[in-house]
């Protein structure tokens, strides 16, 4: 199974593609990277450039499921608004493209990484390197939120499987 991880963000959200190696059962990172809008472009042509990075990239690996974190409103309401149009454009590409969609919160996503719904970046960083094969350095943070969505997604995959038995 092949899974997109995103973390929302308007100016630069996490996009990460992760697969499963058939000979270690090993997820393998096989994308990632942030898409980076311009803040001197109108807002539709920012959220015009998110689309289009996510069509290229949904085409280009062709995921079977979407996992994305749901948004942790704080008190920029303005910044809010944003990236929640922003992760809209996200939901809709996957949408378009057939994917199944899930959904989860940053404390789920802790808990599926590090055990811990309170970890911090450095604890979920040091976890998706010793849980994932990655195939270049990551550069941000986002990156690595990403691929924590992705494997959220995966290991619930695993639980909704049991359920169907």
């Amino acid at each position: 199974m092949i899974i997109l991880g995103i973390d929302p963000g308007y100016e630069k959200m996490g996009v990460a593609v992760i697969d499963k190696n058939p000979k270690t059962k090993k997820e393998i990172c096989v994308f990632s990277d942030c898409i980076k809008t311009d803040r001197a472009f109108p807002h539709a042509e920012r959220l015009l450039k998110i689309s289009n990075e996510l069509q290229i990239i949904i085409s280009k690996y062709h995921p079977d499921s979407l996992g994305i974190e749901t948004l942790f409103f704080t008190n920029n309401q303005k910044t809010a608004v944003k990236v929640a149009e922003a992760r809209g454009v996200a939901l809709t590409e996957a949408a378009r493209a057939g994917l199944a969609i899930y959904e989860f919160s940053p404390l789920e996503i802790k808990i599926a990484v590090t055990g811990y719904g309170r970890s911090d970046k450095k604890q979920v960083i040091s976890m998706v390197e010793k849980l994932v094969s990655l195939q270049k350095p990551i550069k941000e943070d986002d990156e690595y939120d990403a691929i924590a969505a992705a494997l959220t997604c995966s290991a619930s995959a695993i639980t909704r499987d049991i359920r169907r038995l």
